[in-house]
């Protein structure tokens, strides 16, 4: 017997995840069920951790749960090694290591956890990421033609899969009825609406390039990247997918963050957990003021936060190194915007620049500055990623 026994021990023993020492328990609040307690801990709401949870706690679908009692939640939890992720929970995938970063960081920022490499602290492994794990190469977008970005410019190549499983909402500011901000230039007009929706475009296509998932919210079927410097106004954008713009500020608004919320919605169920927005706007004020690129974030989003200093970073050492004096003002502040509070996907909002200035208007006039802020805005949003 003991011959028999300590073989099916091993055996069930090596069944066992590496490190793992148990599930996570949680105590139910009032008003829990299942759906509303996956979700507080950013649980994909799949058939997948549904039938896990009521494996672990022997629980119908439909039973209700009790306030006050334990709960063992799909959450594998580890002792970290001191390493690396991989080598703690066994796994040979960067990729993968890095979502389950991104949850524990998630659940750190929702202070429902400790940092894991911290003293006693657990690293959390959730078991829709081991066990019912998207394969993110999937969603890079097998066609390669994008007719939205113009004639010249819809075919786009794909030069790796850098971010592959990665999700953009793109805005460039207005739009529609409103063109935004407006200034002469060579006795024309030039408005901000033209020029912030052709750097998204360009932004989009060097994304696109890299394996990534884009959604263009503002859209103009006429008006793809242009080589120009004057770009004439018009009124014909539309919001994703085909709808017209409102004429008031909040319905506008309020449209476009609708929209970006049902995608994200519709790609969280996917097991896509990166999910970024990009607001893209150009400031005006006095003609005599030149600024650099701002960036703001929502004051309660840590996440929205780091992105936003991580781009601010990249811009500024992209300054250093091509302008001649190497200075750089661009700031990182926070500030209480629709679009950074109404959103779910982590959002950043930037202002390249003073339209009103001379010297800043050469920033947006001239597209190969704007192929230039397009390509420096990428490479600090695949740091991040």
């Amino acid at each position: 017997m003991k011959l028999f026994f300590a073989p099916l021990f091993l055996f069930l023993l090596s069944l066992l995840p590496l490190n793992a020492q148990s599930y996570l328990s949680v105590t139910a609040k009032r008003g829990d069920g299942i759906l509303v307690l996956l979700g507080r801990y950013g649980l994909d709401r799949s058939p997948c951790n549904l039938k896990k949870f009521c494996q672990l706690n022997k629980l119908k679908e439909t039973d209700y749960l009790m306030v006050g009692k334990n709960y063992k939640l799909p959450i594998l939890e580890y002792k970290y090694n001191g390493r690396s992720i991989r080598s703690t929970v066994g796994i040979s995938s960067w990729q993968r290591a890095k979502q389950i970063e991104r949850y524990n960081e998630s659940m750190e920022l929702f202070r429902l956890k400790t940092h894991f490499k911290s003293k006693n602290a657990p690293l959390w492994y959730p078991h829709h990421l081991k066990a019912c794990a998207v394969d993110l190469d999937k969603h890079v977008p097998k066609g390669r033609h994008f007719p939205i970005l113009g004639k010249n410019f819809a075919d786009v190549p794909l030069k790796d899969k850098r971010l592959a499983g990665a999700v953009y909402y793109l805005v460039s500011g207005h739009g529609g009825p409103d063109p935004g901000a407006v200034a002469n230039y060579k006795g024309k007009p030039i408005c901000e609406d033209e020029y912030a929706y052709d750097i998204t475009l360009r932004l989009a296509r060097e994304l696109l390039s890299h394996g990534a998932l884009v959604y263009l919210i503002v859209r103009d079927a006429n008006d793809g990247i242009r080589q120009l410097e004057y770009l004439p106004k018009d009124e014909d954008e539309r919001c994703w997918p085909n709808e017209s713009i409102p004429k008031g500020q909040s319905e506008r608004l309020s449209q476009r963050s609708d929209v970006i919320n049902d995608l994200y919605r519709e790609n969280l169920r996917k097991g896509l957990y990166y999910q970024r927005l990009v607001e893209i706007h150009v400031d005006s004020r006095s003609k005599k003021q030149r600024i650099d690129l701002f960036f703001y974030h929502y004051p309660e989003s840590l996440r929205g936060r780091e992105l936003a200093r991580r781009l601010h970073q990249h811009i500024r050492g992209k300054y250093k190194q091509h302008r001649a004096s190497g200075e750089y003002k661009g700031t990182v502040k926070a500030r209480d915007l629709h679009m950074l509070r109404e959103v779910i996907p982590t959002p950043v909002f930037i202002e390249v620049g003073n339209i009103q200035n001379p010297k800043d208007q050469k920033r947006i006039l001239l597209p190969a500055n704007r192929q230039a802020l397009a390509d420096w805005l990428a490479e600090g949003l695949i740091k991040d990623y």
